[in-house]
C-alpha cells in the first residue's frame, strides 16, 4: 500500500529507526563494493589472466554502470515505488554477487560487475528518498541523513579491512559473497519495516529518455576517467562532447513530455539548484585533492602504500565521525548556516593544505585533510538534505538520483581537471631540469610525471640525481596550486550561495514539509 506524505512533522517510531538501520547496511555494502575489489586484483589476475583492457574494465565498469543508471532508477522509484525498486535491486545485487564470485573468465567477471553496477544504482537514490519519506521531522531527518552518510563513509573505511581479512583465508570470490546474506536480510525485513512510497500521478517511464540519459552520463564519465588515468589529450574530449550533445537532446525531450523522466521544474527552485551546485563543487575538490594527497604521501614524502594508509586513518576517522555527528551541527545552526560555515571551514582546510604541500610537510597535509573533513561532511550531507527536501515529496526519488549523479560527475571531473592542472604545472616546473646522461625516452618520462620520473631514477641507479628534488618540488607545487584554487573557489561559492539562499527567503523549519 502506498503512503501519501502529508504536511506536518510526525515523530519517527522505533519502526522507522530500525528501517533506517536496514537501509544503512545496504548503503554500506554498496560503498564497500566500490573499494574492496582493488585488494582482490592480484588474486584475480593470477586466476583469470585478464588482458590489460579487461583489467581496466573489471575495475571501472561497476562505477560506470552506477553513474549511468542512477537517474533511471531514481525516476523509476517515483513511478513504481521506492521500496519495490530497492528490493528488486537488492535481489539482483545478491544474484550478481554470486555470479561474480564464481566467474571463471575475465569476460564473465566484467559482465557480473556491470550487473552489480546496474543493481547498485538502485540503492543510493532509493535509500535516500525512503529516508526523507520516513523522517518527516526536520531534526530527525537531519540525523537520519547523517546515519545514511555514515554508512557510505564506513563502507569505504572498512571495505579494504574486511576484504583483506577474507582474502587472507578464502578465495577472491569471497569479497563478493559477503554481499549475499546482507541483501537476503534486506529482502526479508524491508517489506515489514519500510512502507511503500511513489507518485500516484506519475506516467509511464519513457524508454527513449532512459537511453538518452545513459548516452549522456556514460561517455562524459568515461572521458573524465580517461583524462585522470592517462593525462589530458584532446581526443579524450570526444566522448565528453558527445555526451553533452546527447544531454542537450535529453533536456529538450524532457520539456515536451507530459511525464518527463526528470522534472526540469526542480531546477527553477533556487535552493535546489544552489544546493546541487555546492554539492557538486564540494565533491569536485575533495576527490581531486585526495588523489593528490595519496600520491603525495608515497611519491614526495616516500611512504610505502601501507604506511600512507596508516597515516591517513586519522583523517578517515574524522570523515566517519563527522558523518555520524553532522546532524547536530545542522540542527543547531540550521541548514543554510551549516552549508555556509562548512564551505568556509573547507576553504580553510584547502588553504592550509596548499601551504603544507608547498613545504612538503607530512603532518601539515594530514592535519589540513582533517580540517577539510570537518567542513566538507556537514556541507555534503546538509546540501543533500536540501536537494531532496526542497523537491516535492513525489519527486524525492528523482531528486535523490540527481544529487547522486551530480556527485559522480563532480568526483570524476575533479580528478580529471585538477589532475591535469597538476600535471601541467609539473611539466612547466621540469622545463629547466638538467637531464644530462638520460636517453631521449627517459627524459620524456622524467618530464611527464613524478611517478615515471622516480621509476627512471630507480631503473638507471640515479636515486640521488639533482632533478629528483626538482621533480618532487614541481609535483608539490602543482598540488599547492590546486589547493589554492580550491580555497578561492570555495570562498566565492560561499558568497554566491549566501546571496541565493537569502533571495529564496528559505524557511528552514519547513524544509521538506511541502
Amino acid at each position: 500500500m502506498s503512503v501519501t506524505v502529508a504536511d506536518g512533522a510526525a515523530k519517527a517510531t522505533r519502526r522507522e529507526w530500525i528501517g533506517l538501520l536496514i537501509l544503512s547496511i545496504a548503503c554500506l555494502i554498496y560503498s564497500m563494493d566500490l573499494s574492496v575489489l582493488f585488494l582482490a586484483m592480484p588474486a584475480i589476475v593470477a586466476d583469470l589472466d585478464p588482458s590489460a583492457t579487461q583489467l581496466l574494465w573489471i575495475n571501472d565498469i561497476y562505477g560506470f554502470m552506477v553513474a549511468g543508471f542512477l537517474v533511471t532508477m531514481g525516476t523509476l522509484g517515483d513511478r513504481i515505488g521506492r521500496r519495490k525498486v530497492l528490493l528488486i535491486g537488492a535481489f539482483f545485487f545478491g544474484a550478481a554477487s554470486v555470479f561474480a564470485a564464481f566467474a571463471n573468465t575475465a569476460s564473465m567477471l566484467i559482465v557480473a560487475r556491470a550487473l552489480l553496477g546496474i543493481a547498485g544504482a538502485t540503492i543510493a537514490p532509493s535509500t535516500l528518498s525512503l529516508v526523507v519519506n520516513l523522517f518527516r521531522d526536520e531534526h530527525e531527518r537531519n540525523r537520519a541523513i547523517s546515519v545514511w552518510g555514515t554508512a557510505f563513509a564506513l563502507g569505504g573505511l572498512i571495505g579494504p579491512l574486511i576484504g583483506g581479512l577474507l582474502l587472507q583465508y578464502f578465495h577472491w570470490g569471497s569479497v563478493f559473497l559477503i554481499n549475499v546474506p546482507i541483501m537476503a536480510a534486506l529482502l526479508a525485513s524491508a517489506p515489514f519495516l519500510l512502507p511503500e512510497y511513489k507518485d500516484e500521478n506519475a506516467g509511464r517511464l519513457d524508454l527513449f529518455s532512459v537511453l538518452l540519459s545513459l548516452l549522456t552520463v556514460l561517455p562524459v564519465v568515461y572521458g573524465f576517467k580517461k583524462m585522470a588515468a592517462e593525462g589530458f589529450e584532446p581526443i579524450q574530449l570526444v566522448p565528453v562532447l558527445f555526451g553533452l550533445a546527447v544531454g542537450a537532446i535529453f533536456v529538450r525531450r524532457q520539456k515536451v513530455l507530459e511525464h518527463p523522466m526528470i522534472d526540469l521544474a526542480l531546477f527553477r527552485i533556487p535552493a535546489f539548484t544552489a544546493s546541487l551546485m555546492v554539492n557538486l563543487a564540494g565533491v569536485f575538490f575533495i576527490f581531486g585533492i585526495f588523489l593528490f594527497q595519496n600520491l603525495f604521501l608515497q611519491l614526495v614524502i616516500g611512504l610505502t602504500p601501507l604506511k600512507a594508509a596508516l597515516w591517513s586513518i586519522p583523517s578517515s576517522l574524522v570523515f566517519t565521525v563527522m558523518s555520524f555527528q553532522a546532524w547536530r551541527v545542522t540542527n543547531r545552526l540550521g541548514p543554510v548556516r551549516t552549508v555556509l560555515l562548512g564551505l568556509v571551514v573547507n576553504a580553510l582546510g584547502t588553504g592550509l593544505m596548499a601551504i603544507a604541500a608547498w613545504h612538503s610537510s607530512l603532518v601539515g597535509v594530514l592535519g589540513a585533510s582533517m580540517i577539510m573533513g570537518l567542513g566538507f561532511v556537514p556541507v555534503i550531507l546538509t546540501t543533500t538534505g536540501l536537494i531532496v527536501g526542497t523537491a516535492p515529496p513525489e519527486r524525492a526519488g528523482s531528486a535523490s538520483a540527481i544529487s547522486e549523479t551530480s556527485a559522480e560527475f563532480g568526483g570524476a571531473l575533479g580528478v580529471a581537471v585538477l589532475g591535469s592542472l597538476g600535471t601541467l604545472f609539473y611539466r612547466f616546473g621540469m622545463q629547466d631540469a638538467d637531464l644530462t646522461g638520460l636517453s631521449g625516452s627517459d627524459q620524456t618520462s622524467v618530464t611527464s610525471a613524478l611517478g615515471t620520473a622516480l621509476e627512471v631514477a630507480c631503473n638507471t641507479g640515479n636515486d640521488a640525481a639533482p632533478w629528483i628534488d626538482l621533480a618532487k618540488a614541481s609535483y608539490a607545487g602543482g598540488f599547492a596550486l590546486c589547493c589554492a584554487l580550491a580555497t578561492l573557489t570555495l570562498l566565492l561559492l560561499a558568497a554566491i550561495a549566501a546571496r541565493v539562499y537569502a533571495r529564496t527567503e528559505l524557511d528552514e523549519s519547513r524544509i521538506g514539509g511541502h
